[in-house]
């Protein structure tokens, strides 16, 4: 007799909500054969707990466990501790693809140590919008060819260390200025222009990719009614049948905005699976993930998924899990991908305007945001102080912070002679009387590149505030090294060459 149950459960991921298994999630793991979870920062505290954490979730769910994290690199990591990654656009900014293969394989081998086998990163969106508030950075860049060359690359370092890549956000997040986390966005484009632009690199990677993840986005030329995410036509149609795909297909969090205020759990687990995603990521409150499971369950008794649909699911999920082996494994190479990683950074640094540093020993007043909180997407950026006492090893820096962009006058600033820095340290852009007014000396945007377009001030973008991000920029302003990155999307004028780098 089928158990139905036990079917459904082995095509959900969810979330846990503590640092460790307790009774009552071990239970419900094993009860409904739960096949994945995903672990988010508040999961980890360090290296010992986040390893016996993970441990003891692939026991209870066995060695075809999938244990999942976002370390995409840059501001969206979740294990805070190991090798800092650069971000996407950095790398797009190196644009060298060996440099993306060698990144890809360090931040494998970081999260294998951890015992995670499936890291939802790299990032296929094209970013050519600057307002899109969730992307930016996060992607390699806006030409097709380039991101799908990084993309495969860093594919291939994962793959080599063991652990599952998973593209995303299927068919494109990148041209959007609506956050799904918060509400549902629509790509307006005709198919034409879907097929030589979003669609292009998922394309390439189909063929290569163990794992997509879908978009909660409407594109009204392919399915004018449903999301990527629950469209048989874009899911099936489209990346099954035009594209040939046979890796597994995962859905986004099911608990954003875009899903979650338009559709109950079960009715949007099940719509997902009939659109043709293999598992559905679950990630809410217990009761939530009780009536996915039991909504799935359902469906297949049903026939709504038909039993050959789901055994074909299960065997795509088997086959990703089969090959890249649960559990921790020894961490042998820190030291050098921490050295790795600050190469890396520097190698995409880049200069936007021809940058003056000011000289050693300069007076500098350094204006930065005070509140550097997560968005909940995003690690928090640096703080304030922490790029003030950076900067004090070059100058005799006076710090000033503001909590309000909008509301902070720049016109009070004395007139006293000290070279006035502003540190970007957060994605959203700077509103109209932010950019009406300030005229900084230098811009270090140290985030969202797209803020050094907010003011007519030369800029040194780095593309990621990690440590080895703002190591890199106190070289440059040291003059210790060059910048050599070039900006890998629209709007930026810059010379198209790269100057060596003195490393």
């Amino acid at each position: 007799m089928t158990d139905y149950l036990d079917l459904a459960g082995q095509l959900m991921m969810v979330r846990l909500f503590g640092i460790e298994l307790d009774a009552d999630t071990d239970a419900f793991l094993r009860t409904h054969r739960v096949r994945g979870v995903c672990l988010f920062r508040q999961n980890m505290v360090d290296a010992g707990q986040l390893t016996r954490f993970t441990g003891a979730l692939v026991e209870a769910m066995g060695p075809q466990a999938l244990v999942a994290l976002d370390q995409e690199g840059g501001a969206v990591v979740r294990s805070t501790w190991v090798p800092a990654p650069p971000s996407a656009m950095a790398l797009g900014a190196a644009g060298d693809p060996q440099l993306a293969r060698e990144v890809g394989a360090a931040v494998a081998r970081a999260v294998r140590a951890l015992g995670f086998n499936w890291n939802f990163a790299p990032v296929l969106d094209l970013n050519n919008n600057p307002d899109n508030p969730v992307i930016a950075e996060r992607s390699f860049g806006a030409d097709p060819l380039l991101a799908a060359r990084l993309g495969m690359a860093w594919m291939e370092g994962s793959e080599s260390e063991g652990v599952a890549c998973c593209v995303k956000h299927f068919p494109g997040h990148g041209d959007t200025h609506v956050d799904s986390h918060r509400d549902l966005p629509r790509v307006d484009k005709p198919r034409e222009e879907l097929e030589r632009f979003e669609f292009a690199p998922f394309r390439l990677a189909a063929q290569h990719a163990p794992a997509m993840m879908t978009a909660h986005i409407v594109y009204p030329a392919l399915d004018p009614v449903n999301p990527a995410t629950m469209s048989r036509a874009i899911l099936t149609g489209v990346l099954r049948e035009q594209f040939g795909y046979q890796g597994v297909i995962i859905t986004d969090g099911m608990d954003m905005h875009a899903i979650a205020h338009r559709y109950s759990a079960g009715e949007a687990a099940v719509n997902a699976l009939v659109a043709g995603a293999d598992m559905v990521m679950a990630i809410g409150a217990r009761d939530t993930q009780v009536e996915t499971v039991q909504a799935i369950a359902q469906a297949i008794r049903a026939g709504v998924l038909p039993l050959p649909e789901v055994e074909a699911k299960l065997a795509r999920l088997a086959r990703l899990a089969d090959a890249h082996p649960a559990g921790a494994a020894a961490y042998l190479r820190e030291q050098d991908d921490r050295a790795l990683m600050a190469r890396a950074w520097r190698a995409g640094l880049t200069e936007l305007g021809r940058p003056q540093r000011p000289a050693r020993g300069s007076r500098v007043r350094l204006v930065a945001r005070a509140d550097v909180v997560s968005d909940g997407i995003s690690e928090a950026g640096v703080p304030a102080g922490r790029i003030a006492d950076a900067l004090r090893a070059l100058y005799d820096v006076e710090l000033l912070t503001f909590a309000d962009s909008e509301h902070f006058d720049w016109a009070a600033l004395p007139p006293d002679g000290r070279f006035t820095i502003l540190a970007s340290t957060s994605r959203r852009r700077y509103g109209p009387q932010a950019r009406a007014g300030w005229r900084p000396d230098l811009h270090l945007a140290l985030w969202n590149p797209y803020q050094a377009l907010d003011f007519p001030s030369p800029a040194l973008m780095s593309y990621g505030f990690a440590a080895p991000a703002l190591d890199a920029a106190v070289a440059w302003l040291a003059g210790e090294i060059d910048a050599p990155g070039v900006c890998p999307v629209p709007g930026f004028d810059q010379p198209r060459h790269r100057s060596g780098n003195a490393m």
